[in-house]
């Protein structure tokens, strides 16, 4: 049975003239934020939880925090394999070395070098010296 417009007035008049006990709003908002409190802890807890914060944090991450990352990690698995000791093969000789001290040729350009007058009486404008 619906209730017809007067019972519905009637209620609402009735009603009208309650009020709450004192500190119940402020009461009321400390319990619902502790119930959230706790209902979200108790997600936080286990698989559930973990799942929940990354896939959160997954989602966070614009595309370019994704590129910057790949970059860096391909970079690193590149300086990896070229900073890598790689194995190689020496071949031992039994044979002893040979050496012997040639002394090196007289230069044409040491020649030429030792031939300047380089005392600085004889430095003069551009041009006035010959080599």
């Amino acid at each position: 049975m619906k209730p017809d417009a007067q019972q519905i007035g009637d209620l609402l008049a009735l009603k009208r003239h309650e009020r709450p006990p004192e500190g119940y709003m402020e009461d009321f908002l400390r319990e619902f934020h502790m119930r959230r409190r706790e209902e979200a802890m108790a997600v936080e807890r286990g698989p559930q939880g973990w799942w929940k914060r990354f896939t959160a944090w997954i989602g966070e991450a614009g595309a370019a925090k994704w590129a910057y990352g790949a970059g860096l990690g391909y970079a690193a698995i590149a300086a990896m394999f070229l900073m890598a000791e790689r194995p190689t093969q020496v071949e031992h000789s039994t044979e002893s070395v040979r050496w012997q001290v040639v002394p090196a040729a007289p230069d044409a350009s040491v020649e030429q070098l030792e031939e300047l007058d380089l005392r600085p009486e004889s430095q003069g404008a551009t041009g006035d010296q010959e080599f």
